[in-house]
C-alpha cells in the first residue's frame, strides 16, 4: 500500500493515506469471512433465501469500501491534481472521474 510522505503528499499516484488504508484492510478481511461463510451455507446446502440474504450483505459492505476508496480518491489525488498548476494533469484528472461514475452508475443498476 503506497502512503504519503512526511509533508502529507503522496509518495505516487494512487495512495491511500495509511490510516484509511489499515480502516479498509480491516473491513476487506471481515468481508472475506462473509464470503467463506457463504461458501459454507452452499457447501451445506442452507436455505437459498439465506444464501441470497448473506449475499446482499457482502455485496453491501463491499460496496462501502468501494465508497470510501471513492471519496479518499476524490478528497486526495484529485484535489491535488485540481491544485496544481498542470493543465494536462487537471484535465486527466476530471476525465477519469466522468470516467468512474459512469462505471459506478452502470454498476449500480
Amino acid at each position: 500500500m503506497r502512503t504519503e510522505t512526511p509533508d502529507g503528499h503522496p509518495d505516487a499516484p494512487g495512495y491511500l493515506r495509511a490510516e484509511s488504508g489499515e480502516k479498509l484492510i480491516h473491513r476487506l478481511r471481515r468481508i472475506e469471512g462473509q464470503v467463506r461463510g457463504i461458501q459454507k451455507m452452499v457447501e451445506e446446502g442452507r436455505y437459498c433465501v439465506e444464501i441470497m440474504t448473506q449475499i446482499d450483505a457482502a455485496a453491501a459492505a463491499l460496496a462501502r469500501v468501494q465508497d470510501e476508496i471513492l471519496e479518499s480518491h476524490l478528497q486526495h489525488c484529485v484535489a491535488d491534481a485540481l491544485e496544481g498548476q498542470d493543465l494536462g494533469a487537471r484535465r486527466e484528472k476530471v476525465d477519469e472521474v466522468v470516467t468512474l461514475l459512469k462505471k459506478y452508475r452502470r454498476s449500480a443498476k
